[in-house]
């Protein structure tokens, strides 16, 4: 298999979740606001969590650990940068969340239950200033897709690994043979297409 790129998978996520650079200058500028109040969000997060018997598994006995992992990410949300190694870091969060075997349903309704519980905070922060809420809606609307649409690539890829491993150890080919394989057809390909 090859090595991800995080770069064009950086920027293939911000152009689909319409991230884009005024976004990200917001929540630089604005982030600092909200970081006294991102440990509201986690504890509503977690406390919808464990209404959900179906989350119950994946919670069981780690709640405080939980909650410092995810009140330290949201607060990545508002610091940046949301580069390759943001990507990357993304990229490893859909992979432990693959790991422990988490459906992938789990990781949207997880974005929506966070802005759930940020945009009244929003409301509350920005209350006297319409423009500026409004400018941070679209920012964390967009950086929360963003995040996601990256954590949702760690499921397509490992399910593609899965898959190719069954065929492999039915056909009995090695890595070696069907990695020649697949740089062969790319060549052929990309010969057509010439």
């Amino acid at each position: 298999m090859s090595q991800m790129d995080f770069m064009e998978l950086c920027q293939r996520s911000k152009l689909c979740a319409g991230f884009d650079a005024e976004d990200e200058q917001t929540l630089l500028n604005e982030g600092h606001r909200l970081l006294p109040y991102l440990s509201r969000v986690t504890d509503g997060f977690y406390a919808e969590l464990q209404q959900i018997p179906a989350a119950a598994p994946f919670l069981e006995g780690r709640i405080d650990a939980l909650k410092s992992t995810h009140l330290a990410w949201l607060e990545t949300l508002f610091s940046g940068p949301y580069d390759a190694a943001f990507a990357a870091h993304m990229h490893r969060v859909g992979e432990v969340h693959v790991q422990v075997k988490l459906p992938v349903e789990f990781m949207s309704s997880g974005t929506l239950l966070i802005k759930k519980h940020l945009v009244p905070i929003l409301v509350e922060v920005y209350s006297e200033d319409a423009l500026k809420l409004a400018q941070m809606m679209k920012a964390v609307n967009a950086v929360s897709g963003f995040c996601l649409i990256i954590m949702q690539e760690s499921y397509q890829s490992s399910l593609l690994a899965q898959e190719l491993d069954k065929f492999m150890a039915i056909t009995g080919i090695s890595r070696a043979l069907f990695n020649n394989l697949a740089s062969a057809y790319k060549d052929t390909e990309a010969g057509a297409a010439a």
